[in-house]
């Protein structure tokens, strides 16, 4: 177990070690995750400026329907980072042609893995917490008055963002370098069943039960329970928690399969080629 540990972090410190003395890759962290806050902040304000102004508006309807959009917002780059945090750092690895040479040491697959999710922890604190800060100071939106709760949606959310992640990994080591667009726009085209805007009563018939297939749609569903009427939709949290899983296990099955594959024809070796 300690050789795995001394694995993991030899991994972690790689891609770590990018960031020491590069501050382009460093004000990228954070750069979408302020700029998305910029930009749907001034419009959660305007929509709820006219809500407060139409006839029998008022101001705490106003301030639930922008705390209801900032809060989707903000939780959204959760998954997103999640997501784009593993599927970036493992692309690192092709791009500098540096994949072969990982498995030529006694790093196994799992460890690959366990070290592309720290680096997705770390990637996902570093560009969410500043949009966090953002809202809170431009718009006096402080997701933390969620509670402990928010603990669980990030947790869920981020889990939906690893199990997209290595599904992406996987069509990249059967695909190769045509696969890539794959990590940053996966993850977008779920966003209509995610609910992240819109509670899932607002879709039709067959796109919501599409979204009740998906973990985030419970994630803010439950999100917009607890900011409106400050109750814990524990069932929410279960059926997200449920999907996660099989998510997971799913991804998880097809990484297998996939880099075994790769292996064995010999693509650890000539991807990025």
């Amino acid at each position: 177990m300690n050789g795995s540990i001394r694995r993991i972090w030899g991994l972690l410190y790689r891609h770590l070690a990018l960031y020491r003395r590069s501050w382009p890759r460093l004000l990228e962290l954070a750069y979408w995750p302020v700029l998305q806050m910029c930009i749907w902040g001034f419009t959660a304000r305007f929509i709820a400026g006219r809500i407060a102004a139409g006839p029998g508006g008022s101001a705490h309807a106003a301030a639930l329907a922008g705390a209801a959009l900032l809060g989707g917002v903000l939780l959204w780059e959760v998954a997103l980072r999640s997501q784009m945090g593993v599927a970036i750092s493992f692309m690192e690895e092709i791009w500098s042609r540096n994949l072969g040479h990982v498995f030529v040491s006694p790093l196994r697959p799992w460890e690959l893995v366990s070290a592309l999710l720290g680096m997705s922890v770390i990637r996902m604190l570093a560009g969410v917490l500043p949009a966090i800060g953002v809202a809170w100071v431009l718009y006096a939106f402080n997701l933390f008055a969620l509670g402990p709760v928010l603990v669980l949606f990030f947790a869920n959310l981020m889990m939906m963002g690893w199990a997209v992640a290595l599904a992406v990994v996987s069509l990249i080591l059967r695909h190769g370098a045509g696969a890539e667009a794959l990590a940053w726009s996966v993850l977008f085209g779920l966003t209509p069943f995610a609910a992240v805007f819109y509670p899932v009563a607002v879709l039709p018939a067959p796109m919501r039960a599409a979204a009740f297939l998906v973990p985030a749609s419970h994630v803010f569903e439950g999100m917009r329970a607890a900011l409106l009427s400050g109750t814990v939709q524990w069932d929410q949290l279960a059926w997200a928690f449920a999907l996660n899983l099989a998510w997971l296990a799913g991804a998880t099955l097809l990484f297998a399969r996939q880099f075994r594959a790769a292996r064995e024809r010999g693509a650890l070796l000539s991807m990025g080629e």
